[in-house]
């Protein structure tokens, strides 16, 4: 993980959160969501009330074991109607920051990335999960902001070395590492690089490693600012609305875009 501190993972959830509701108001919550196909403002506000309400049970009761989730249209038909929605995700959002503030640091409790702590993973993954709708519900509205250069490549960080860093494909003892391609992703604000080994048709991911390679030139290279690479590699943007530019073979990138999917 990078320098940032459990605080500050509560910060920035407080801060996205808020800009998250104010903007799908301001966009009106019958505005369609282009970065989530078939939903509309308050389904997103639905899905992350529900989530935060979610995270919270496992911080607050310090609960080890998984518990049972609803479906998508299950979230989507839980929350109140359009009159109370706005207090109802406020008041799962204050839960949340309530029992994270709150929780001692040697809590306990079921998670799913690697982290210092169940406290810290709560912090980072539930800061990052709203901050990526925020985007979403900012889109809607017809606007968007610039993340902080740290917590954007902090977000990177948990994509590719979190999520994407334990789906590693098993390889066969003769592997040959010639047909190997390679994605560097650089956020140059930030002053962070991440270089990832892919298979030959770019699908699958053989490593995820912190840090350029100074001897070995990439396939691709995604090159921009932290925000803007964030985004990117989360699907909300398109590369020039990203400001990053892209090196070597596009396709290694079509073939990311196409085929990566986040599972908990």
């Amino acid at each position: 993980m990078s320098g940032m501190e459990i605080s500050d993972y509560i910060g920035a959830l407080s801060g996205q959160g808020m800009m998250l509701v104010n903007a799908a108001y301001f966009g009106g919550l019958d505005v369609v969501v282009p970065t989530c196909p078939g939903w509309r403002a308050r389904d997103l506000l639905h899905h992350v009330g529900y989530v935060h309400r979610w995270a919270t049970q496992y911080v607050a009761g310090q609960v080890t074991d998984v518990l049972p989730e609803l479906t998508e249209a299950e979230q989507l038909a839980a929350g109140p109607a359009d009159g109370e929605l706005h207090d109802w995700y406020i008041e799962g959002l204050q839960a949340l920051l309530d029992a994270l503030a709150g929780a001692d640091p040697g809590m306990c409790a079921w998670t799913f990335l690697p982290a210092p702590s169940p406290l810290a993973f709560w912090a980072r993954r539930q800061a990052h999960e709203t901050a990526i709708h925020c985007a979403d519900a900012e889109m809607a509205a017809g606007f968007r902001h610039a993340y902080p250069a740290d917590f954007a490549a902090d977000g990177i960080d948990e994509l590719l070395i979190g999520f994407f860093g334990r789906g590693h494909v098993a390889l066969p003892p003769d592997y040959s590492m010639s047909g190997e391609r390679t994605l560097l992703v650089r956020a140059v604000d930030a002053g962070q690089d991440w270089h990832l080994r892919l298979t030959e048709d770019g699908t699958k991911i053989i490593a995820t490693e912190r840090g350029s390679q100074p001897d070995h030139s990439p396939s691709c290279s995604l090159t921009g600012p932290a925000w803007g690479v964030y985004q990117l590699l989360w699907n909300r943007l398109e590369p020039s609305e990203a400001e990053v530019t892209i090196g070597g073979d596009e396709g290694i990138l079509r073939a990311w875009r196409d085929g990566m999917r986040i599972t908990w």
